[in-house]
């Protein structure tokens, strides 16, 4: 399943810059067509792949890897709810009675595998339950939309917030922090230690960005000054312990640390767009450019191999990596580039990222093939 879903989230952002360059519909149609039917959906196998690992217990069972395909099916139907402004209010209400129900199942098997594990759970599991946990307050606050309208548009930062940041920034830094040195080829002793004191800075930045965002933009900054820590902090040490794996010009880590500086990107937007400086739309999908297609790169490069061949690891694996990886330094930059010309207003800059796409599809359709 993990592959497929890797080819809805590369289709799904590809389809998000069609629909930006062309103007073929609204920014928040392109937004959830990169998030809600291509991102959360990927973030959710993955996590059905690394939670077992990360509590030492038993795999998932049949009816959670349906969540996945769960999560996508309530994505494509908010997407069609903003192309088809007939379908909207009953579209939207579905997809957030559907995804809601999903988040708090993966929260509550994420509990249950913690309860189960043997010894104590890795600390990058509670990363995941604090990522699921935003999910489900960004849905609610998305259900509150028409039943509050004096709130609307604090309701719509809110659920924006914790989306981006929250789901997906708290997924992805919990494993990026074990990612990148499983990628570098020499496993950081501090990881661990880092991801069990910096999630309550992380996670309390999130929740001050999001509700100040929405309520009081003084509290918003004091967030962003809050989740730096923890990312700066994971910046410098990667910086210490893997200059030579991450400045090279081929592999995932390479393309990851960009994933990182993307996100300290984000941040930087986000003030901006609080000092009404950017555009919020602007903003969000320089998110997505700039931070999720290094990311997802970087980590396809380094798992899809295993998705598509578990087991033993062979020089097929190898090759594989080798492949996906390759130019991954050159590849990641047009991302960041892209998302950084379309965050400030210039969206002909998404053709940047456009091309680093292509580039990444042509380059992992052989892999696929060749399994």
């Amino acid at each position: 399943m993990l592959p497929f879903l890797v080819a809805a989230a590369v289709a799904s952002i590809a389809a998000a810059l069609a629909l930006t360059l062309s103007a073929a519909a609204s920014p928040a149609a392109a937004a959830h067509a990169a998030f809600a039917a291509g991102i959360m959906p990927l973030i959710f196998g993955a996590m059905l792949h690394f939670v077992p690992v990360l509590a030492r217990a038993r795999g998932a069972g049949l009816a959670m890897h349906a969540l996945p395909l769960g999560m996508l099916a309530a994505g494509l139907i908010a997407v069609a709810a903003f192309l088809v402004p007939e379908w909207f209010v009953h579209g939207i209400h579905l997809a957030v009675l559907a995804g809601l129900t999903f988040a708090l199942a993966m929260a509550a098997w994420i509990v249950r595998r913690a309860r189960a594990a043997l010894g104590t759970p890795h600390p990058g599991l509670y990363w995941y339950l604090a990522a699921v946990s935003c999910l489900a307050l960004a849905l609610a606050a998305a259900g509150l939309l028409t039943a509050w309208p004096k709130q609307h548009a604090a309701l719509r930062l809110l659920h924006l917030h914790l989306n981006t940041l929250g789901f997906v920034g708290l997924a992805a830094l919990g494993t990026l922090a074990v990612l990148l040195p499983t990628a570098a080829g020499r496993p950081d002793p501090q990881a661990a230690a880092w991801l069990r004191r910096m999630l309550p800075w992380a996670l309390c930045g999130v929740l001050l960005i999001a509700g100040g965002a929405a309520w009081s933009k003084p509290v918003a900054h004091l967030g962003a000054l809050l989740l730096f820590i923890p990312v700066a902090l994971l910046g410098t040490a990667w910086a210490a312990r893997y200059p030579g794996e991450i400045l090279r010009l081929h592999g995932a880590a390479p393309s990851l640390a960009l994933a990182l500086a993307g996100l300290l990107s984000l941040l930087s937007f986000g003030v901006l767009h609080a000092q009404r400086r950017i555009e919020g739309g602007d903003a969000v999908f320089g998110f997505v450019l700039a931070f999720l297609l290094p990311l997802v790169t970087g980590a396809v490069s380094q798992l899809l191999p295993v998705w598509l061949k578990p087991g033993v690891q062979s020089d097929w694996h190898r090759v594989a990596r080798e492949r996906l990886g390759r130019f991954a330094v050159l590849r990641g930059l047009t991302f960041v580039a892209a998302g950084w010309l379309v965050a400030f207003g210039w969206a002909p800059g998404a053709w940047l990222a456009a091309a680093g796409l292509a580039l990444f599809v042509a380059q992992a359709l052989p892999v696929a093939a060749k399994r």
